[in-house]
Protein backbone atom coordinates (compact mmCIF):
# COMPACT_ATOMS: atom_id res chain seq x y z
CA UNK A 1 0.00 0.00 0.00
CA UNK A 2 1.39 3.43 -1.23
CA UNK A 3 0.75 6.00 1.15
CA UNK A 4 0.95 9.54 0.37
CA UNK A 5 1.56 12.62 2.40
CA UNK A 6 0.79 16.21 2.11
CA UNK A 7 2.64 18.62 3.31
CA UNK A 8 1.29 21.55 3.85
CA UNK A 9 3.36 24.87 3.10
CA UNK A 10 3.55 27.59 5.80
CA UNK A 11 1.65 30.40 5.50
CA UNK A 12 3.20 33.58 4.43
CA UNK A 13 3.06 36.47 7.09
CA UNK A 14 2.36 39.47 5.03
CA UNK A 15 3.22 42.48 7.58
CA UNK A 16 3.01 46.38 6.81
CA UNK A 17 5.30 49.35 8.22
CA UNK A 18 3.29 52.38 8.35
CA UNK A 19 5.78 54.72 8.18
CA UNK A 20 6.46 57.45 10.37
CA UNK A 21 6.83 60.82 8.98
CA UNK A 22 8.78 63.44 11.41
CA UNK A 23 6.28 66.44 11.73
CA UNK A 24 9.62 68.95 11.32
CA UNK A 25 10.74 66.75 8.03
CA UNK A 26 9.69 68.86 5.24
CA UNK A 27 8.10 66.47 2.57
CA UNK A 28 10.14 65.48 -0.36
CA UNK A 29 8.79 66.85 -3.66
CA UNK A 30 9.31 64.86 -6.58
CA UNK A 31 11.41 65.72 -9.49
CA UNK A 32 9.64 67.78 -12.12
CA UNK A 33 10.58 67.19 -15.96
CA UNK A 34 12.13 70.16 -18.14
CA UNK A 35 9.44 71.84 -20.26
CA UNK A 36 9.41 71.04 -23.83
CA UNK A 37 11.60 72.74 -25.87
CA UNK A 38 10.23 75.27 -28.27
CA UNK A 39 10.34 75.37 -32.00
CA UNK A 40 13.27 77.21 -32.95
CA UNK A 41 12.47 81.25 -33.80
CA UNK A 42 13.91 80.69 -37.58
CA UNK A 43 11.56 78.36 -38.43
CA UNK A 44 8.08 80.14 -36.64
CA UNK A 45 9.32 83.17 -38.77
CA UNK A 46 9.77 81.94 -42.18
CA UNK A 47 6.59 80.43 -43.51
CA UNK A 48 8.39 78.75 -46.51
CA UNK A 49 10.74 76.63 -44.85
CA UNK A 50 11.18 73.53 -46.93
CA UNK A 51 9.97 70.45 -44.33
CA UNK A 52 9.21 67.54 -46.56
CA UNK A 53 8.95 65.49 -43.19
CA UNK A 54 6.33 67.34 -41.67
CA UNK A 55 4.42 67.80 -44.80
CA UNK A 56 2.63 70.97 -42.88
CA UNK A 57 -0.32 72.20 -45.58
CA UNK A 58 -0.10 76.27 -45.77
CA UNK A 59 -4.27 77.73 -46.48
CA UNK A 60 -5.27 80.98 -48.14
CA UNK A 61 -6.79 83.84 -47.00
CA UNK A 62 -9.72 83.72 -45.23
CA UNK A 63 -10.59 86.88 -47.10
CA UNK A 64 -10.63 85.22 -50.32
CA UNK A 65 -14.36 83.52 -49.17
CA UNK A 66 -15.72 86.80 -50.41
CA UNK A 67 -14.32 87.12 -53.73
CA UNK A 68 -15.33 83.43 -54.10
CA UNK A 69 -18.83 84.19 -53.05
CA UNK A 70 -19.58 87.23 -54.26
CA UNK A 71 -18.23 85.95 -57.65
CA UNK A 72 -20.13 83.27 -57.38
CA UNK A 73 -23.43 84.89 -56.57
CA UNK A 74 -23.10 87.30 -59.21
CA UNK A 75 -23.09 84.46 -62.03
CA UNK A 76 -26.19 83.36 -60.24
CA UNK A 77 -27.90 86.35 -60.62
CA UNK A 78 -26.91 86.68 -64.47
CA UNK A 79 -27.53 83.28 -65.17
CA UNK A 80 -31.18 83.53 -63.26
CA UNK A 81 -32.06 86.08 -65.53
CA UNK A 82 -30.89 84.98 -68.62
CA UNK A 83 -32.94 81.79 -67.99
CA UNK A 84 -36.40 83.96 -67.59
CA UNK A 85 -36.16 85.55 -70.51
CA UNK A 86 -38.22 82.73 -72.51
CA UNK A 87 -41.08 83.68 -69.67
CA UNK A 88 -41.26 87.02 -70.44
CA UNK A 89 -41.53 86.59 -74.07
CA UNK A 90 -44.42 83.77 -73.98
CA UNK A 91 -45.78 84.97 -70.86
CA UNK A 92 -46.16 80.91 -69.90
CA UNK A 93 -46.19 80.83 -66.13
CA UNK A 94 -44.89 77.42 -65.85
CA UNK A 95 -41.63 78.62 -67.84
CA UNK A 96 -40.40 80.50 -63.75
CA UNK A 97 -39.33 76.92 -63.57
CA UNK A 98 -36.04 77.01 -65.35
CA UNK A 99 -34.82 79.87 -63.46
CA UNK A 100 -35.99 78.77 -60.12
CA UNK A 101 -34.14 75.40 -60.37
CA UNK A 102 -30.91 77.93 -61.69
CA UNK A 103 -31.34 80.12 -58.69
CA UNK A 104 -31.53 77.50 -55.96
CA UNK A 105 -28.50 75.27 -57.75
CA UNK A 106 -26.41 78.66 -57.37
CA UNK A 107 -27.26 78.96 -53.66
CA UNK A 108 -26.63 75.44 -52.95
CA UNK A 109 -23.32 75.87 -54.23
CA UNK A 110 -22.91 79.66 -52.58
CA UNK A 111 -23.24 76.89 -48.99
CA UNK A 112 -19.81 75.13 -50.08
CA UNK A 113 -17.93 77.98 -50.74
CA UNK A 114 -16.57 78.11 -47.12
CA UNK A 115 -15.58 74.51 -47.57
CA UNK A 116 -14.25 74.32 -50.60
CA UNK A 117 -12.25 77.44 -49.55
CA UNK A 118 -10.41 75.75 -46.14
CA UNK A 119 -9.80 72.83 -48.63
CA UNK A 120 -7.26 74.79 -51.03
CA UNK A 121 -3.38 74.44 -49.67
CA UNK A 122 -0.70 74.25 -50.87
CA UNK A 123 2.93 72.61 -49.80
CA UNK A 124 6.61 73.27 -50.49
CA UNK A 125 8.70 69.91 -50.57
CA UNK A 126 11.85 69.18 -51.35
CA UNK A 127 11.59 68.79 -54.74
CA UNK A 128 8.09 70.09 -55.92
CA UNK A 129 5.36 72.17 -55.50
CA UNK A 130 2.08 70.64 -54.36
CA UNK A 131 -1.49 72.46 -54.52
CA UNK A 132 -4.67 70.76 -52.82
CA UNK A 133 -8.09 71.69 -53.91
CA UNK A 134 -12.03 70.23 -54.00
CA UNK A 135 -13.72 68.89 -50.99
CA UNK A 136 -15.97 65.96 -52.54
CA UNK A 137 -13.11 65.40 -56.02
CA UNK A 138 -9.74 66.27 -54.27
CA UNK A 139 -7.11 67.16 -56.85
CA UNK A 140 -3.30 67.24 -55.86
CA UNK A 141 -1.03 68.65 -58.41
CA UNK A 142 2.91 68.51 -57.67
CA UNK A 143 5.04 71.05 -60.49
CA UNK A 144 8.44 70.08 -59.56
CA UNK A 145 10.60 72.82 -59.51
CA UNK A 146 12.70 71.85 -62.51
CA UNK A 147 9.94 72.32 -65.03
CA UNK A 148 8.88 75.77 -64.04
CA UNK A 149 8.82 77.95 -66.85
CA UNK A 150 7.02 81.49 -65.52
CA UNK A 151 5.85 82.15 -62.40
CA UNK A 152 2.95 85.07 -62.17
CA UNK A 153 0.66 87.09 -60.34
CA UNK A 154 -2.56 88.01 -61.28
CA UNK A 155 -5.22 90.12 -59.51
CA UNK A 156 -8.93 90.91 -60.23
CA UNK A 157 -11.34 93.96 -59.45
CA UNK A 158 -12.07 91.86 -56.00
CA UNK A 159 -8.72 90.34 -54.87
CA UNK A 160 -7.08 93.94 -55.06
CA UNK A 161 -9.96 95.67 -53.16
CA UNK A 162 -9.23 92.85 -50.62
CA UNK A 163 -5.22 92.65 -51.01
CA UNK A 164 -5.47 89.28 -52.20
CA UNK A 165 -3.81 87.74 -55.66
CA UNK A 166 -3.48 84.74 -57.55
CA UNK A 167 -0.23 82.65 -57.91
CA UNK A 168 -0.21 81.04 -61.43
CA UNK A 169 2.45 78.29 -62.09
CA UNK A 170 3.01 77.89 -65.97
CA UNK A 171 5.02 74.61 -67.22
CA UNK A 172 6.17 72.83 -70.16
CA UNK A 173 2.91 71.50 -70.27
CA UNK A 174 -0.03 73.31 -70.88
CA UNK A 175 -2.37 71.50 -69.42
CA UNK A 176 -0.66 70.87 -66.10
CA UNK A 177 -0.49 74.51 -65.42
CA UNK A 178 -1.43 75.41 -61.73
CA UNK A 179 -3.15 78.08 -59.22
CA UNK A 180 -2.98 79.40 -56.03
CA UNK A 181 -6.05 81.92 -55.52
CA UNK A 182 -6.49 84.10 -52.23
CA UNK A 183 -2.72 84.74 -51.60
CA UNK A 184 -2.26 88.15 -49.65
CA UNK A 185 0.17 90.43 -51.80
CA UNK A 186 3.09 90.20 -49.48
CA UNK A 187 3.22 86.53 -49.28
CA UNK A 188 2.03 86.24 -53.19
CA UNK A 189 5.38 88.10 -54.19
CA UNK A 190 7.57 86.28 -51.10
CA UNK A 191 6.27 82.64 -52.65
CA UNK A 192 7.10 83.35 -56.29
CA UNK A 193 10.88 84.66 -55.70
CA UNK A 194 11.16 81.63 -53.65
CA UNK A 195 9.32 79.48 -56.28
CA UNK A 196 11.76 80.83 -59.20
CA UNK A 197 14.87 80.51 -56.49
CA UNK A 198 14.40 76.71 -56.52
CA UNK A 199 13.17 76.32 -60.18
CA UNK A 200 16.63 78.19 -61.03
CA UNK A 201 18.38 75.70 -58.23
CA UNK A 202 17.11 72.73 -59.75
CA UNK A 203 17.91 73.89 -63.72
CA UNK A 204 21.69 74.62 -62.62
CA UNK A 205 21.98 70.91 -61.23
CA UNK A 206 22.67 72.38 -57.29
Amino acid sequence: MTTITRIAAPSACICSVDAVTDPQTPPVTPPVAPPAAAPSASRLLDPFAVDPALGEWRRVSSRYLWVDLLGGLFGTVVFTAISSIPFWLSGVVWLLVIPAVVLVTGLIIAAFVPRRVRAIGYQLRADDFLVRRGIMFQRFAAVPYGRMQLVDINRGPLDRALGLAELKLVTAASASNVAVPGLPMADAEALRDRLVELAESRRAGL
